[in-house]
């Protein structure tokens, strides 16, 4: 079992930045894949960035170039440059393991407004 915890999420004003955290209860060196979804009102979750154990990263083209995902071993960072109100949501963390299972973080929200 792994325990996810996100933080930096808040209010932030269009063309701002934020960075948020996912805190793992224990190392995640090994898992296959580690990604950011997010949930607008009314929408349905969307992956937004994620990167694979051997580096290999994707972004949902409405972020490339300006979010920004990395890891070390117990943490997931996804780096928000550029905010726009369009951006605001629920943002989670997903961790996937080579044998499929699932965890996901409580979610964090990030407001984007003026």
């Amino acid at each position: 079992q792994v325990q996810l915890v996100e933080s930096g999420g808040g209010l932030v004003q269009p063309g701002g930045s934020l960075r948020l955290s996912c805190a793992a209860s224990r190392s995640i060196v090994s898992m296959y894949v580690m990604g950011w979804y997010r949930r607008a009102p009314g929408k349905q979750r969307e992956l937004v960035a994620s990167i694979i154990s051997g580096g290999s990263t994707y972004y949902e083209d409405s972020v490339k170039g300006r979010f920004t995902i990395s890891r070390d071993h117990v943490k997931v960072f996804l780096q928000m440059n550029s905010l726009k109100p369009e951006d605001t949501a629920v943002y989670y963390c997903n961790i996937r393991s080579s044998g499929g299972m699932t965890y996901w973080g409580q979610g964090t929200q990030v407001t984007v407004s003026s």
